[in-house]
């Protein structure tokens, strides 16, 4: 027999028993906690709960809308223009689903809120499965997303004062070290992370959404405006379109876009600041903020690839910032430097708060080993060390492995595929329970096995690729 207590209500929590050998939940009558509303109280992610519809628009479309978009031409190459557009179409739809599928878990039970993804994950596959299942992916799409936002949002800030500062200039005889624009940037996303929880960071989101569909935008219409540059190729060499190659490289293709979907980690936590009572659900609010962003992300992402794969096909790296990178290479010369500066700007502000979004349940994590210890609500001067604690700690990896970006396809495939793609399927069907071999137990155990057979699939074709490539091991040199 094991145990798990998990939330029932915002008044009270319940000892879920598994019996030996099963990963069946059953609540044991009676075993409840009643001091669960009081520590729900003091945690980050669900200290308040009076967010609105646009609050969580706000959040989805930060944590939605990412720099990974911009290496979606790139895919295409390898996949051509039909199979491209279906592969990132049926992908859209996909993750949708099972978005909707989340938004519909978020109470397992009545009355039951599950804000966190290890919770709900602990309910439907059991304490011990769930948490091995859930822990990593929701670790590394927070702390490994925070890195990856100080690399990138970094790096564009060097390049945004070089565009900005000319050599010569008294200010470009000045410019940093690639560690001290990290330390830089590090030290903005963590002032701006003091914010107390989830529900207070509203505005940083709006922030986020708008300089997310800025930077994106800009670069597309640029690029329609600019006309293709010569030389350019939709095909991939001979040599690279057979055998291994062939395959690893469609993979690959598949891969970035699967990854360029993004946030089903913070999916419950977001609902979770909306507000619920015996009468109001907070699914019918959380919906609504889902289809609108879910309007927005595709006008950002489908123009973004198409576009991108028309203007520049082969001439886009398959690393860093995509399109961004091809777009100066081939038109730096021909564009005002305000306006590339503009879009580096904005990249490097949409990476500062999206750093707050996925920061978030690292924040709330932490925070709970305290206040489950202590029995008390984290003081303000703990709260502030434990999110310099943290920022440090991303900071210092970051500088350690500059490469990480390279082991992105391995350590998607590894996280963000599974819990995006598969993980809510079979969720459903061990919570909700559907008729066995009907159609949503079809549906969802047919898209679920899918999603871990192409997890599998993509990490295989990660470690061929960096098998084969190699990659730059530069260790502390940023």
């Amino acid at each position: 027999m094991g145990e798990v207590v998990v939330p029932i209500d915002d008044d009270s929590l319940q000892i879920i028993t598994f019996k030996s050998g099963s990963n069946k939940a059953t609540p044991v009558a009676g075993q409840a906690v009643s001091d669960v509303r009081e520590l729900e109280s003091w945690l980050p992610l669900t200290e308040s709960r009076n967010g609105t519809t646009f609050s969580a628009v706000f959040h989805l479309l930060c944590s939605g809308i990412g720099f990974q978009a911009l290496l979606l031409p790139a895919a295409f190459l390898s996949l051509g223009w039909a199979w491209g557009i279906i592969c990132l179409s049926m992908a859209y739809a996909w993750q949708l689903y099972t978005t909707w599928l989340l938004v519909n878990l978020h109470e397992p039970v009545a009355g039951t809120r599950c804000s966190r993804f290890v919770r709900l994950s602990i309910i439907a596959f059991g304490p011990k499965l769930g948490k091995l299942l859930a822990i990593f992916p929701v670790m590394y799409l927070s702390g490994g997303s925070c890195v990856m936002l100080i690399i990138t949002g970094g790096n564009s800030m060097k390049q945004f004062f070089n565009i900005i500062c000319e050599e010569g200039t008294v200010c470009g005889s000045k410019s940093l070290t690639g560690t001290h624009w990290f330390l830089v940037f590090t030290g903005i996303a963590i002032i701006i992370g003091q914010l107390p929880n989830l529900n207070s960071m509203s505005r940083v989101s709006l922030t986020g959404a708008i300089t997310s569909i800025g930077y994106i935008t800009m670069v597309w219409s640029l690029s329609i405006g600019k006309g293709r540059p010569n030389g350019v190729s939709y095909s991939l060499p001979d040599a690279e379109k057979t055998g291994m190659n062939g395959f690893g490289n469609i993979l690959n293709a598949i891969g970035i876009i699967m990854l360029a979907f993004r946030g089903h980690n913070l999916i419950l936590e977001i609902q979770g600041t909306l507000p619920s009572d015996s009468k109001q659900s907070p699914r019918k609010s959380m919906w609504r903020s889902v289809m609108v962003s879910y309007l927005i992300i595709p006008m950002c992402l489908f123009p973004l690839a198409i576009v991108g794969f028309w203007a520049y096909g082969n001439k886009i790296p398959a690393n860093g910032v995509g399109i961004l990178t091809a777009f100066s290479q081939s038109h730096g010369h021909d564009t005002s430097k305000l306006v590339i500066g503009l879009i580096y700007l904005w990249l490097t502000i949409s990476c500062i708060t999206s750093y707050q979004i996925y920061a978030m349940p690292a924040f709330d994590n932490l925070e709970f080993v305290y206040a489950s210890s202590q029995k008390r609500r984290c003081p303000g001067w703990v709260r502030v060390g434990l999110r310099l604690f943290f920022g440090g700690l991303t900071f210092f990896v970051a500088v350690a492995f500059p490469f990480l970006g390279s082991l992105a396809p391995l350590l998607g495939g590894m996280a963000v595929v599974p819990l995006t793609f598969a993980y809510p399927c079979f969720m459903w069907i061990s919570i909700k329970k559907p008729r066995s071999k009907g159609k949503m137990w079809s549906l969802n155990m047919g898209l679920g096995c899918l999603g871990i057979v192409l997890s599998v699939l993509l990490i295989v074709a990660a470690i061929w690729n960096l098998a084969d490539h190699g990659f730059n091991a530069n260790f502390f040199r940023p």
